[in-house]
């Protein structure tokens, strides 16, 4: 059963000029977001600023976890154009901080790191001075995709814990926590200079306890730039919100994150990976 959300959780729908030019280019394009995908709550205030984060890979997804709303099964072939169509639309766009994400692909060798490095290339190629945020899967910790990735020189490498441990086997059937951790200490253990970032969703039934210490996790993984966020059931076919954290609760964890060393902390209930990412290198 789908549950009321607290006023602190309301949005205004998306409009504007802006809003529907993002939209516009999108389809043109032929390009996929995970704004859209993923049923993001904050889809009108970055579209109404002209921002999107970036789908790659395709809109399929081989995984299925339980919170998230792209869709799972076989995906279809990969699209050789779309690095460079990304790459025009950032610079129609004008943006000066780019997200690039995918849906993980465990049917490709590489796990799609290559066509994460074309993309950032043709990016750069065509506007130079923008900031590059990619938002990996953790291809299998596969030490020559994640290579790949920290050769191409984003300014910013975030992969996700999502969860905390203990709901793995429930949320993230395929996924495993050791092993994300393990992709971001590697990444550091690349290039000791990478911006790091993560992040996790709250209301699944976790506990404080459990939430302090996946901070702690993920800062002993060398982890600079953290997220938390309200877990937001998409349908009722998706696991379901056991509490509603207050904003004075994300505050008080903000805090705990920051007293810990993390270089910047964005924690709240409309919070998502990639919400005011650019903030994170100001």
């Amino acid at each position: 059963m789908m549950r009321r959300h607290p006023d602190w959780l309301k949005v205004r729908i998306g409009g504007g000029e802006n809003f529907s030019k993002v939209k516009n280019l999108l389809r043109t394009a032929k390009l996929h977001t995970i704004c859209e995908e993923a049923r993001c709550p904050n889809i009108a205030e970055c579209f109404g600023c002209g921002t999107a984060v970036f789908l790659i890979l395709g809109n399929v997804c081989t995984r299925d976890c339980k919170y998230c709303n792209v869709t799972h099964g076989l995906p279809s072939s990969i699209n050789e154009n779309e690095p460079r169509d990304i790459a025009e639309s950032v610079k129609t766009l004008g943006l000066k901080y780019v997200v690039v994400t995918s849906v993980t692909r465990d049917d490709l060798p590489d796990g799609g790191a290559c066509v994460f490095s074309q993309t950032i290339q043709e990016i750069r190629q065509l506007n130079p001075v923008v900031r590059i945020e990619v938002l990996i899967p953790d291809f299998k910790a596969d030490g020559t995709a994640l290579q790949c990735i920290v050769d191409s020189a984003p300014d910013v490498i975030n992969h996700n814990i999502e969860v905390v441990e203990t709901l793995f086997p429930e949320i993230r059937p395929q996924g495993d926590y050791q092993r994300s951790l393990s992709v971001l200490r590697t990444i550091k253990t690349m290039d000791k200079k990478m911006k790091t970032k993560s992040g996790f969703m709250i209301g699944l039934g976790e506990t404080k306890e459990q939430i302090l210490s996946t901070i702690q996790d993920l800062k002993t993984a060398h982890v600079d730039f953290l997220t938390i966020g309200q877990y937001l059931q998409p349908t009722k076919q998706h696991a379901d919100i056991k509490k509603y954290y207050t904003p004075d609760e994300f505050q008080e964890f903000k805090n705990i994150a920051l007293s810990l060393g993390f270089a910047h902390v964005e924690s709240g209930p409309l919070v998502r990976s990639s919400y005011h990412a650019q903030n994170a290198l100001q």
